[in-house]
């Protein structure tokens, strides 16, 4: 791609890519309930917009062209490349494909997809069983893929931030953040007791060492 020519407009890669990564999630997570495809939605939604501006329309750089051109004057902004603003406002002189926010992006966005994959299965499980799920991602935090979810949100905001996108990625935390608190009432309603250990010993979203020796403890 000649990076002198204006690499937007291109509102077929829009399409293709939403629908790779939406199908690709959506074959990982596999949403039952009208909960799981309302915060299926909406995590499609952000991956729309984000895509939108990566090959239709730059809103982002169009916004911030003024600011953008008077302080960094020789980046060409109607570039593809200069979509990576990360790298264009640091001075990243290779390509910004190869660049550290990239290169970062991509260990939230497979460890997100991976999350996703590996707590759909043992849920599954434990749906078919009528019990508790609580092994694998689920030993380390309880809604691990709410946690898949916005890694992978926060693995493409690394590597294309954009305008829009940096104002849906709190309003979807905040739903995600909702979205569990509401379970786990369900869930205390559903096991009572053996629940209610289980929120003792594993921490909501973010894995933590102290939990790894309640459990110790436990056994």
């Amino acid at each position: 791609m000649n990076a002198e020519q204006p690499a937007y407009g291109l509102w077929l890669l829009v399409i293709v890519n939403s629908a790779i990564f939406i199908g690709f999630a959506l074959s990982f997570a596999k949403p039952q309930s009208t909960r799981d495809w309302r915060s299926f939605g909406a995590f499609s939604a952000f991956l729309v917009a984000l895509f939108a501006e990566m090959y239709g329309f730059p809103l982002t750089i169009y916004l911030l062209s003024g600011w953008l051109q008077s302080r960094f004057p020789e980046v060409n902004w109607l570039s593809h490349d200069a979509g990576h603003l990360l790298e264009m406002i640091l001075g990243w002189k290779a390509s910004p494909h190869l660049g550290p926010f990239h290169v970062l992006s991509y260990v939230f966005i497979g460890g997100g997809f991976w999350l996703l994959s590996a707590a759909w299965n043992v849920l599954y499980q434990a749906q078919r069983n009528h019990a508790l799920a609580a092994t694998g991602p689920y030993a380390r935090v309880r809604h691990p893929q709410y946690v898949g979810f916005v890694a992978i949100m926060f693995g493409f905001l690394v590597q294309w931030p954009t305008i829009l996108t940096l104002a849906m990625f709190p309003i979807l935390v905040v739903m995600y953040v909702l979205l569990a608190l509401r379970e786990e009432r369900e869930a205390l309603a559903t096991f009572g007791d053996d629940y209610r250990r289980y929120m003792a010993r594993v921490p909501r979203f973010v894995p933590s060492v102290l939990s790894g020796r309640d459990r110790v403890k436990a056994s």
